[in-house]
C-alpha cells in the first residue's frame, strides 16, 4: 500500500511538473481574455445585433479599458463585412457621439495608431489568399468546393477584399480581428458553420479553449442568453472534435 501511494506521488509530481512547464512553453494557455478585449466582444456584438444604448455603454467602457479610438473605429469598420453597412455606420454614429460627449467633458481620449501602408506587390488576391493560408494554419490547394465552386466571383471578393483590403490593416491583430468576427456572428446568430470556422481560426491564432468559453460569457451579459447558449453549443461541438 506504501509502495502504491509513493507511485501516485511521482505521478502526480511529474504531471504538475509536466502542466508548469507547458504552461511556460505557451503562455497563452489558461489565461483569461484581457479587458481590451472582453469590450472588443462587447463592442462588436452590440453594434451587430444593433443594440445602441448598450453599445454606447461598451464604448466607453472600452475607452476607460485601453482601447484607442482607432482601434474600436477599426473594429467597426471590420464588423461591415459579417454585419453589412448601416449596422458598421450606425455603430460609427453612436461611437461619433460618445467621443463628443467625453470631449465636452474635458475628456481627451488616445487616438492611437492608424493603418501601416502596405508596401507588398503581389496582387490582392494573393495577398488575401497568404492571410488566409496563415488564418487556417495550412496552405488551400487544390479546386475550389461549395459556394466558392458554385459562386467564384465570391471567393475571389473575400481573398482581395476582406483577407487583403481588411485583415491586412494592422491597427487590429489577427487574433483582435478574428474576436471582433466571431462576436459579431455569435450575435446575429444563424450563421454557425461560420461561427464555428472563425472559433477555430481563434484557436489557430493563439486563443485558448478557457479564452473562448470567456468569451462566451461576455456574449451572455451583452446579448443575452440565447445568443449564448448557440455560441457554446457550437464552441463545444468544435472543443470535443478536436480532442
Amino acid at each position: 500500500m506504501k509502495t502504491n501511494k509513493i507511485f501516485i506521488t511521482l505521478v502526480f509530481a511529474l504531471s504538475f511538473t509536466s502542466f508548469i512547464g507547458n504552461a511556460q512553453d505557451n503562455p497563452n494557455k489558461n489565461t483569461t481574455l484581457t479587458s481590451e478585449q472582453q469590450s472588443l466582444v462587447a463592442i462588436a456584438a452590440s453594434t451587430a445585433t444593433g443594440d445602441l444604448s448598450t453599445l454606447k455603454a461598451e464604448l466607453i467602457r472600452g475607452l476607460e479599458a485601453g482601447l484607442t479610438v482607432n482601434q474600436i473605429k477599426e473594429a467597426t469598420v471590420h464588423l461591415y463585412a459579417y454585419a453589412g453597412f448601416p449596422r458598421s455606420i450606425r455603430g460609427l454614429q453612436t461611437f461619433m457621439t460618445v467621443l463628443d460627449e467625453r470631449k465636452a467633458k474635458g475628456i481627451n481620449d488616445v487616438m492611437g495608431a492608424d493603418a501601416s501602408p502596405i508596401d507588398d506587390k503581389r496582387s490582392k488576391y494573393d495577398r488575401g489568399k497568404a492571410i488566409l493560408d496563415t488564418l487556417l494554419g495550412v496552405p488551400q490547394t487544390g479546386p475550389q468546393k461549395g459556394y466558392a465552386a458554385f459562386a467564384p466571383v465570391i471567393e475571389v471578393f473575400l481573398k482581395e477584399h476582406l483577407f487583403a483590403d481588411i485583415f491586412e490593416r494592422d491597427v487590429l491583430t489577427y487574433a483582435e480581428r478574428e474576436l471582433v468576427t466571431v462576436s459579431v456572428l455569435a450575435g446575429i446568430g444563424g450563421v454557425e458553420p461560420m461561427l464555428r470556422s472563425h472559433l477555430n481560426i481563434s484557436l489557430n491564432v493563439g486563443f485558448s479553449p478557457e479564452q473562448l468559453q470567456q468569451f462566451i460569457r461576455v456574449i451572455q451579459s451583452t446579448v443575452g442568453k440565447k445568443k449564448a447558449k448557440a455560441a457554446q453549443r457550437v464552441l463545444d461541438e468544435l472543443l470535443f472534435s478536436s480532442k
